[in-house]
């Protein structure tokens, strides 16, 4: 598996993170990589949809996603994404996450990555500024809310074929009795074997799955009326409770 070179530890010196700013066409994609660095994966514009080892992301705008070192992951642009990433040594922040999540980006962090994508780290000494930045930047970060936007993916193959037919057919309204004759299994029997899997009701997943084609789709734009019914829900409002449910905010407030 390929270890990018970029922010290598042995690029870096003595600096606690580098910052590196790149624009991606829509629909490109990297290849399975990771690195040995930890990184703060953050989109100015355009969505992200991240693979790791522990499912899907979606990273829809002004939001960021932390990978520690050594996780592999790809990422998919969806749209033309302004993509900033701030690769962190991981002795800098012992205390940061130890798994991938998706962050809230406040005022003051975006900010803080637009300093640090400025700075170039390879002059020594560091200046006093450069450090006071990073080191603000490694503490605002510890306050970051987290956001619910995984979707982990099974490893067993009966369970990856139904999580593939939801995700191709969002709006269909198949029972769990019908997914598992489908699949040639019990259904008490399917829904431990998804829960110990993914750690989700079934009903949880697709519900998850849902929310999150929905989220990227309203990120590029498209209007609430025609995601909430080609995701499966009976109407715009039934679709914006839920998402309230899900992310404490309607829709039109979370991309505001």
């Amino acid at each position: 598996m390929l270890i990018e070179r970029v922010g290598p530890l042995r690029e870096m010196g003595g600096a606690l993170l580098h910052g590196k700013a790149v624009d991606h066409l829509p629909g490109s994609a990297t290849i399975r990589h990771w690195h040995e660095v930890a990184q703060l994966l953050y989109a100015i514009s355009g969505v992200m949809r991240v693979i790791t080892p522990q499912g899907q992301w979606i990273v829809p705008p002004n939001r960021g996603i932390w990978i520690p070192a050594g996780e592999w992951h790809e990422v998919l642009m969806i749209g033309h994404v302004e993509v900033r990433s701030i690769y962190i040594r991981p002795d800098a922040a012992p205390d940061l996450p130890l798994e991938c999540c998706v962050l809230e980006i406040t005022p003051l962090m975006r900010e803080l990555i637009l300093a640090a994508i400025n700075i170039d780290y390879r002059e020594q000494p560091i200046q006093p500024r450069s450090t006071m930045i990073a080191q603000l930047l490694l503490n605002e970060m510890k306050r970051l809310p987290s956001l619910a936007m995984q979707l982990p993916m099974p490893d067993d193959r009966v369970l990856q074929q139904i999580c593939a037919d939801i995700l191709a057919h969002p709006d269909e309204t198949q029972t769990t009795e019908l997914m598992a004759a489908s699949a040639g299994v019990d259904a008490r029997t399917l829904q431990r074997r998804f829960n110990k899997v993914t750690g989700m009701t079934l009903g949880e997943w697709r519900r998850q799955a849902r929310l999150l084609q929905a989220l990227e789709r309203l990120a590029q734009g498209e209007r609430v009326i025609d995601v909430a019914l080609d995701c499966g829900y009976n109407s715009p409002s039934a679709f914006s409770a839920m998402f309230k449910r899900q992310f404490a905010c309607s829709p039109s407030d979370f991309f505001a």
